[in-house]
């Protein structure tokens, strides 16, 4: 019984295994993490341009980049250096495009954390409320300060 489940769990993990396998779906997959360079900032695979010039051509030269066996990485590479960076959907993990995914969240965590800091040190400034048990000399300089204050501000 053991050994049944054995081989039950071998062919889902080959099965799972198999499910990348496919060169088409390799392909979709690096198609739609370019953009058509026809100013259009359309995704390759779904620039929508009657006879667009360009798709066709990055199409074809996919197609043959995948034929020739390179990598996802190494394709990408490849279309980065012949058509600039632009034309990467979204940046290539690795080296220095690390900096487009780290600093945003970076950015937004420093903005959360400055904010705090500025509201604690906001409250630590404000000025503080009588206390019932204050003397009573602090307490008539108030109580003038406002009758004044009243009589400046009366119509």
């Amino acid at each position: 019984m053991l050994k049944r489940w054995w081989q039950g769990a071998a062919v889902c993990l080959v099965a799972l295994v198999m499910l990348g396998a496919d060169s088409s779906s390799r392909f979709g997959k690096l198609g739609h993490e370019m953009i058509c360079v026809c100013s259009c900032g359309q995704i390759l695979l779904e620039c929508n341009h009657v006879g667009c010039p360009e798709s066709d051509r990055m199409i074809s030269e996919l197609r043959a980049q995948l034929a020739g066996g390179g990598t996802d990485t190494a394709i990408l590479n490849w279309f980065s250096v012949k058509y600039g960076p632009t034309v990467l959907a979204a940046p290539i993990r690795g080296g220095f495009d690390n900096a487009a995914w780290i600093a945003p969240m970076a950015v937004f965590l420093l903005a959360i954390v400055g904010t705090g800091v500025l509201v604690v040190m906001w409250r630590k400034r404000s000025v503080p409320h009588p206390v019932a048990g204050m003397p009573a000399e602090m307490t008539g300089r108030d109580d003038a300060l406002r009758e004044r204050i009243r009589r400046e501000t009366e119509y």
